[in-house]
């Protein structure tokens, strides 16, 4: 066969992601907070966009609006102000501060040499860590310095809860001493504030606060240390019949656990606490309902008019800069379009699940229909995956709460009365949970029997599994 070579012209079909395209997704699946986070830093590096403030609207006022709306000049000048010929005639600015301060109006601009300003640090208001905490309970110590020096390297390694992850051969290693003056100072980071702190275990942590209490060689610490488990599968009874004491000595001695702290440290934790914005509200009129959409914290865009001057000169610009310019341009008016486009699709998903959930705008949670990603995809013309993207990590605001878009969607359970929603049913075995007898405490298949007498079909292992979705513990564990 020969080798030749020859010109060919071919037409196909090519579904290409472009940048703008790419931004397009980016933006749509964005909560509120990166949201703002990224139009933000949009805003650093394109010099197009500006941020459309009450400043800037009053600039595109005509000129008869501006000087109608801004107050006589006259009458904003201070009347304590010093003429130019009297400030002229200052001799030093001590002088005109002196003049100044006359009326008790001290500017104080001037200090003298021997006052020291204290620092700005000093105002601001910090709350201990635990780290902070144990460590200067360590240096009020009268331990001796290499005990207090392992101390250290203990404190350094506890966990926001309290808890030390180190034995005492690690921590012997690392301070490159022995073992028993690492357990001393382990047993000296222990005696700290809080009770419990720098325990290995919840059974050692309960313990030393037992210690504390000097519950030492009582009924409660010998719970603790040897029946742990027991008590935790609310085995009364049985913990009643080994000691042979009343049950009612075994209850006052759960009473006294249950008020201890198995997590020490938390209370000294210092994350922030991160709090949900909705993207929507729904608000409810006397029209019906009211959707809208939240812009708080995000900045207003628009294009820059010098930016669109400049570019309109042919020659007032070299050309690889026209270029920069013609490319930001496109990319800001890409991204308004972007987030319009954005908007758009959320405001009509967010209709979609209004007119699809009616019922549970108006009655309640256990009105909740079944809906998928298909049904919202079919109604509105759009794919499944652009519903996908809409629904993902955003939260709607209503009458009723606060809620993800993906609580409206759940899977159908048959029933004799027709379908019902998985969220509507995991409401109803809470509440069946809820209002059951804690001395007798309802099984999972007494739970499945309650449900066909409301001719509802499901498994016992579907309830098992919507009770641990909701964090609700087993029968033998909640038995009182």
């Amino acid at each position: 066969m020969a080798l030749e070579s020859r010109l060919e012209l071919k037409l196909q079909q090519k579904l290409v992601l472009t940048p703008q395209l790419q931004m397009a997704i980016k933006l749509l699946q964005m909560p509120q907070l990166e949201l703002s986070q990224t139009l933000t830093q949009e805003l650093v590096e394109n010099p197009f966009l500006e941020e459309l403030t009450e400043v800037s609207s009053k600039e595109e006022m005509t000129k008869e609006e501006r000087e109608s709306s801004e107050p006589d000049e006259s009458a904003q000048r201070d009347d304590s102000e010093i003429p130019l010929e009297k400030l002229m005639a200052f001799s030093s600015a001590e002088d005109y501060f002196d003049e100044r301060s006359y009326d008790g109006r001290d500017l104080g601009y001037f200090t003298p040499d021997n006052v020291t300003q204290p620092s700005f640090e000093y105002f601001l208001s910090t709350s201990a860590d635990l780290f902070d905490h144990l460590i200067w309970q360590l240096r009020l110590s009268r331990e001796e310095e290499n005990v207090r020096t392992v101390g250290e390297i203990i404190i350094g390694n506890i966990d926001e809860n309290g808890y030390l992850k180190m034995t005492n051969e690690e921590i012997a290693e690392v301070a490159n001493t022995d073992t028993e003056t690492a357990e001393r100072a382990v047993r000296l980071v222990q005696s700290f504030d809080p009770p419990g702190i720098a325990a290995r275990d919840i059974k050692e942590c309960l313990q030393l606060q037992l210690k504390t209490l000097r519950l030492e060689g009582t009924l409660v610490e010998t719970l603790v240390a040897k029946n742990l488990d027991m008590l935790g599968k609310r085995k009364y009874p049985q913990l009643a019949k080994l000691y042979n004491v009343p049950i009612d000595d075994i209850m006052a001695a759960v009473k006294i656990i249950e008020g201890l702290d198995p997590k020490p440290g938390s209370n000294f934790s210092s994350s922030a606490v991160n709090y949900i914005t909705p993207d929507v509200y729904i608000i409810k009129t006397d029209n019906g309902y009211q959707i809208v959409l939240n812009d708080e914290g995000l900045p207003r865009l628009r294009i820059s008019s010098y930016y669109q001057r400049l570019l309109s000169q042919k020659n007032a610009i070299p050309k690889e800069d026209r270029q920069f310019l013609e490319d930001k341009l496109r990319s800001a008016i890409w991204l308004m379009k972007s987030l319009d486009q954005r908007n758009k699709t959320i405001y009509r998903v967010t209709e979609c699940i209004l007119n699809f959930q009616r019922d549970f705008f108006d009655k309640g949670v256990n009105f909740l229909k079944p809906l998928n990603l298909k049904d919202i995809a079919s109604e509105l013309g759009l794919h499944e995956s652009t519903i996908s993207r809409v629904t993902s990590n955003k939260y709607l605001s209503c009458p009723r709460g606060i809620y993800g878009f993906r609580f409206f969607f759940s899977n159908a359970i048959p029933s004799d009365s027709g379908e019902i929603s998985a969220t509507t049913v995991k409401q109803m075995v809470k509440k069946i949970i809820a209002e059951e007898d804690s001395s007798k405490p309802l099984s999972d298949m007494s739970i499945v029997d309650i449900f066909k007498s409301q001719n509802i079909n499901i498994a016992r292992r579907t309830i098992a599994k919507y009770r641990e979705e909701l964090k609700i513990p087993s029968q033998s564990q909640r038995k009182r």
